[in-house]
């Protein structure tokens, strides 16, 4: 080999040897190609703690938040400087508690600049907050895990103009939900509910929410599931499921035959199916970001488990808005963080805007 071949070669190695960590001196790439931005979210109620599960960035300045609720701040502990928050998802059992700011819309900048009030009747555990990308009127899609129920409002909250499933009443026909978890959609409008912690079932409705068919029951074979918690659609129309429990994906063509499965992932959280056609989740049990490609090859990953800003705990879903932020709905941390590219940063290790690009380019 000539020298120059060498020097070539071993400048490509050194390069494809950093791909996956900062290109930096020291470090452990807590927070992968991004930094974090401290305290992005501000309090929603001075002296309370949202229990914040859910993100979804419409816009780089409307960013929706959804939450089981909230509970009083603890109180320093005698010796101690401060209290520390429950690890937990839900504020129950936590003297004080109360069922409040469900649904909430953050500006740029963490503050507050929406709440849905007019419909905390309705809410009671709003899993999942999300749009249909081929809608140009931007309806706002809430599942609602607590109450057995899926809603779509108009985009500014006022109008409710669709409501699926009774309220506080479970099943498994055409008509009940068994605590839903996801929506995805498809371009005519036909869009798939994974359902969900007592279910174990996918169901596709056509765009007037009419039952078109249903599959899968509890259990671990091919088309079985323990915990579907998110649901994703590729170019291709096939459907990526996170069988959270079972510690897979499995995937579907849009008629609900198996296609194939990816095992050995840990607890897959939340699923996004981005415009490159690669897949990212969050996994709740390592607390990091994972990218595959469609045929299930790990690509990349990063995240660290922990309290610190940046850290995540129990990532239990994320959104990206136009400008390429990154929004992280912590668990058990109690709240959302946004993350903006590092300058320079390997766009490959970037979670990419959703597929497709919504309608209106309003993300």
């Amino acid at each position: 080999m000539s020298r120059c071949r060498a020097v070539v070669l071993a400048i490509f190695v050194a390069g494809c040897s950093l791909s996956l960590v900062a290109q930096q001196k020291g470090g452990e790439d807590e927070t992968g190609p991004y930094n974090v931005v401290p305290n992005w979210m501000q309090p929603i109620e001075p002296g309370w703690i949202v229990y914040a599960v859910d993100v979804f960035a419409e816009s780089p300045n409307r960013i929706f938040v959804g939450s089981t609720g909230s509970s009083p701040v603890p109180q320093p502990a005698a010796g101690r400087r401060g209290g520390q928050p429950p690890q937990q998802l839900f504020n129950q059992n936590i003297p004080g508690a109360k069922l409040d700011h469900f649904l909430v819309v953050l500006d740029r900048n963490g503050k507050m600049v929406e709440e849905w009030r007019q419909w905390y009747d309705r809410f009671r555990v709003p899993h999942r907050i999300t749009m249909d990308p081929y809608d140009a009127e931007h309806h706002i899609w809430v599942i609602d895990r607590g109450t057995q129920q899926i809603f779509k409002f108009t985009n500014d909250g006022k109008k409710l103009v669709m409501e699926l499933g009774e309220k506080d009443v479970a099943g498994s026909d055409e008509k009940h939900f068994g605590r839903p978890t996801d929506i995805a959609f498809l371009p005519d409008g036909t869009f798939f509910v994974s359902d969900g912690y007592d279910n174990a079932r996918v169901v596709k409705f056509d765009k007037t929410g009419k039952f078109i068919r249903s599959w899968g029951v509890k259990g671990s074979g091919h088309g079985e599931f323990d915990l579907p918690h998110c649901i994703a659609v590729d170019a291709r129309r096939r459907l990526y499921v996170a069988d959270r429990s079972n510690h897979r994906v499995q995937i579907f063509d849009e008629n609900g035959t198996f296609l194939d499965e990816w095992t050995n992932i840990a607890q897959p959280h939340h699923l996004m199916i981005t415009q490159d056609q690669a897949l990212w989740l969050s996994d709740g049990t390592t607390s990091r970001l994972a990218k595959f490609d469609l045929n299930g090859r790990l690509l990349t990953y990063w995240g660290t488990q922990g309290t610190s800003p940046g850290y995540m705990n129990q990532p239990h879903a994320f959104s990206v808005d136009a400008e390429g932020n990154l929004y992280v709905a912590n668990g058990l941390n109690q709240r959302v963080e946004k993350f903006v590219p590092k300058a320079g940063a390997d766009k490959t290790r970037l979670v990419g805007q959703g597929f497709p690009a919504p309608v209106g380019g309003t993300r």
